[in-house]
């Protein structure tokens, strides 16, 4: 009995140690995932689209094959305007023709939908003047987004404007410098990230894959729509057709430049007193009478109507 217990336990130290010594290693494991990750079977199509969220799988082609319908019916002229003011926007979110003709019928769906329950379940509106709601809140909805992407390019327009004059001394630098024109407009594009830069990227990958830097220059001034810049470019081409030293016409159309900004910022300036007589009437003015006159209020009332204050 004495004996039992001490070989029990050597027992199980033996045993311990043979599931150890058989069990696998680490690394034999690590080297078996790998070479099962290798034999996994390829997903198919199915799969991999069942991995994609529902707004690409089902809303998008919904959305894409209803616009192409739609677009059997707009004129084509249309839809080349709407591609150009996209492109002067700097094209929001990548947005396409296809994409914004939806965004304006989910607009003008969703707010006149939103203005029919309102209007019904809140409002109590009879049924005349609800087909009236109805229909001016579809065309708003339509309307809305031609608004919103039309403050987009004048913004883009403003910036582009504003970032004209350093950008033709920089290139007016680099060409006195030695730099070819297109080694100009990569300087550019190198040092600055703003709209007029990018501008100048797409017309050097144009150019690059053939496309004939007279047509990229022509698109950029299209593409932006900015008339100091079509001055330019009409500058830079004409010089470039006619052999003119391009260094010198950049430092002349540099200053032209600096003048226009000045110019403005003084039409801007002479302005000002213009547009602050709203706010001194709407605002300061009232605020001004109560202070001053109603003092006053209660003798000119009693000297008047007779009425004690």
């Amino acid at each position: 009995m004495e004996l039992l217990i001490p070989a029990v336990i050597a027992a199980g130290i033996m045993l311990l140690f043979v599931r150890m010594a058989m069990a696998p290693s680490g690394q034999t494991a690590s080297i078996q995932n790998r070479l099962s990750s290798f034999a996994e079977r390829p997903r198919s199509l199915e799969e991999l689209e069942l991995e994609m969220p529902f707004r690409d799988r089902v809303v998008r082609p919904m959305l894409g094959g209803f616009v192409k319908f739609l677009g059997r019916f707009t004129p084509a002229q249309n839809t080349e305007r709407t591609r150009i003011n996209l492109a002067m926007a700097g094209n929001p979110n990548n947005m396409g023709v296809s994409e914004f003709a939806a965004t304006r019928v989910v607009a003008s769906v969703g707010l006149s939908a939103a203005t029919l329950l309102l209007a019904l379940f809140v409002l109590r509106t009879p049924p005349l003047n609800l087909s009236l709601y109805v229909i001016i809140a579809a065309v708003m909805g339509y309307i809305l987004p031609g608004i919103w992407l039309g403050q987009r390019i004048r913004q883009r327009q403003k910036r582009i404007l504003r970032q004209l004059p350093d950008v033709i001394d920089l290139l007016t630098v680099c060409v006195e410098a030695g730099l070819a024109l297109d080694s100009a407009m990569q300087r550019v594009a190198d040092k600055y990230t703003n709209d007029l830069a990018l501008e100048f990227q797409r017309v050097l990958s144009e150019t690059r894959i053939g496309k004939r830097r007279v047509e990229a220059l022509r698109e950029m001034v299209v593409r932006t729509g900015v008339p100091d810049l079509a001055t330019f470019v009409a500058a830079v081409i004409q010089a470039d057709q006619l052999g003119v030293s391009m260094a010198k016409v950049l430092r002349i159309q540099s200053d032209q430049m600096r003048i226009k900004r000045r110019q403005r910022a003084e039409e801007q300036a002479h302005r000002a007193p213009v547009l602050m007589i709203f706010p001194m009437v709407f605002l300061i003015f009232p605020a001004m009478y109560v202070v001053i006159l109603g003092p006053a209020a209660p003798r000119i009332a009693s000297s008047l109507f007779g009425v004690h204050w």
